[in-house]
């Protein structure tokens, strides 16, 4: 049964008079880090589903004292979509959020229904505080958020978007991508709340690993040093990834060392696959995804596959779990850990992965949507250049170009690479699922492809272009 808002929030308030000994919340959120951009193997039949370069020895820990997942999904190719996603537990299609720098007149930023906002309904007492690159048109206190560094976004982790160039070259920095800055941030924050022993939500949104490149001298000369990966070869970028592998230590330090660990819940992700070739062109043979099909921009797999660890009570240290899970479903989880599980909402499209937490990853989530929708219909020069939208239902996953209603069909249980179009041998699978992609388009009157249109410079009303 769908269940109004209001009836919501009721029965979060209801949760709370009860509520004893909430967890806290810690969300690591990287910037276009690969599903193999660490060194953490994210599926144990897969041994190029880890770096083949980088060293990240404090996101192993991670992922040793917790549950990895295989075929986690980021909500879009590209960063803000996905991010609003996380914070509204809304797929970017329904929220009509499809892609960065576009107006977002249209969405409701006051709505009740948000992490933080959620998370004191069940506990006044929450803090919430957000730090690094936000990537979200209003203040992060609209949310809920009592800290934050304001409206933040690439610019503020030093990224140039003029000099493309200078992007990819080696930039020395103590402080790089204001990962330890950032990092002394969080823990200030963490500390005031151990101290007064508050519950908490934390998202530590890092600018990294995205352009420009930023290391410190030292991780540069050890990276220079290496042998090079097949498919990962820039030492610079490798180096700013172990720089902020050690912000995340760190920080996961800190917590353990104030005696936290034993009630947080520690999520790490990335708001979507990495650049496929630095600096970026449309063309290549293998990219840095691979064994992913390209990336960042594109809702192939290496563009919205990616790395997601959690770790805290209960969960089996060193578990994986091969059940899909995407951005959309982080918030009901963390209600769902803090006390309350979350009836099926009308414009929620997520579903609470606790079950799996606590059961060694097996399980379905459930959700309104019995699929993962992924909505990019616009075109992008770097990229396919071809609007499109993908849907993943169990193991197979469509998709579908708007210039020519081309579609494709992918098994991913043995074919993640995208190699083998089966839409031909599996003409019903290939209809169902468009169909459904169709359906649910429709529905949340997502944004609507037309030639010429970028989805920026006016309002959706003003383009009136919707499914």
């Amino acid at each position: 049964m769908r269940l109004s808002i209001t009836f919501i929030l009721l029965l979060l308030l209801f949760a709370s008079a009860n509520a004893q000994g909430n967890p806290n919340f810690i969300v690591i959120l990287v910037d276009d880090q690969g599903w193999n951009g660490t060194s953490v193997q994210m599926s144990d039949g897969d041994p190029l589903s880890k770096s083949d370069y980088h060293q990240t020895p404090n996101i192993e820990k991670l992922a040793s004292s917790g549950m990895r997942f295989s075929s986690a999904y980021a909500s879009a190719p590209v960063c803000s979509p996905s991010r609003y996603s996380i914070q509204f537990g809304q797929t970017p299609a329904r929220l009509r959020m499809i892609r960065v720098g576009m107006s977002t007149k249209h969405i409701n930023h006051n709505t009740a229904i948000t992490i933080p906002k959620l998370l004191k309904q069940i506990n006044p007492n929450y803090k919430a505080a957000h730090f690094g690159k936000w990537g979200i048109s209003v203040d992060p206190a609209v949310l809920g958020y009592d800290e934050s560094d304001g409206i933040t976004g690439n610019k503020n982790g030093g990224f140039d978007h003029k000099n493309n160039r200078n992007q990819w070259r080696n930039n020395v920095s103590e402080d790089p991508k204001k990962i330890f800055s950032t990092t002394k941030k969080a823990i200030d924050f963490v500390e005031r709340q151990a101290n007064s022993n508050t519950p908490f939500y934390l998202q530590v949104s890092h600018y990294a690993v995205h352009s420009d490149i930023m290391l410190r001298a030292a991780s540069l000369e050890k990276y220079k040093a290496l042998p090079k990966g097949k498919y990962q070869k820039h030492a610079g970028f490798a180096a700013m990834t172990e720089d902020l592998d050690s912000g995340v230590g760190l920080l996961l330090d800190k917590v353990k060392a104030l005696g936290l660990d034993k009630n947080t819940y520690v999520i790490y992700t990335s708001d979507n696959g990495a650049v496929p070739v630095m600096p970026p062109k449309s063309y290549y043979a293998h990219g840095t995804n691979t064994p992913l099909s390209r990336g960042k921009w594109d809702a192939m797999e290496g563009g919205i596959r990616v790395p997601f660890i959690i770790s805290g009570p209960r969960i089996k240290r060193g578990a994986a779990s091969q059940t899909p899970i995407s951005f959309s479903d982080v918030l009901p989880t963390l209600v769902d850990l803090a006390g309350t599980e979350l009836p099926l909402i009308d414009d929620l499209d997520g579903g609470s992965f606790k079950k799996l937490l606590f059961r060694r990853g097996r399980g379905k989530v459930k959700r309104n949507t019995n699929a993962l929708i992924f909505h990019v219909p616009y075109e992008n020069g770097i990229a396919l250049k071809r609007a499109h939208s993908a849907i993943v239902i169990d193991r197979f996953k469509l998709i579908k170009f708007y210039d020519n209603n081309e579609i494709k069909l992918f098994d991913l249980d043995v074919d993640y690479e995208e190699n083998n179009d089966v839409a031909l041998s599996h003409p019903e699978k290939a209809k169902m699922l468009e169909l459904a992609l169709e359906t649910y388009l429709k529905e949340v009157k997502a944004p609507k492809w037309k030639p010429g249109i970028s989805w920026k410079q006016k309002t959706l009303e003003q383009f009136n272009s919707y499914h």
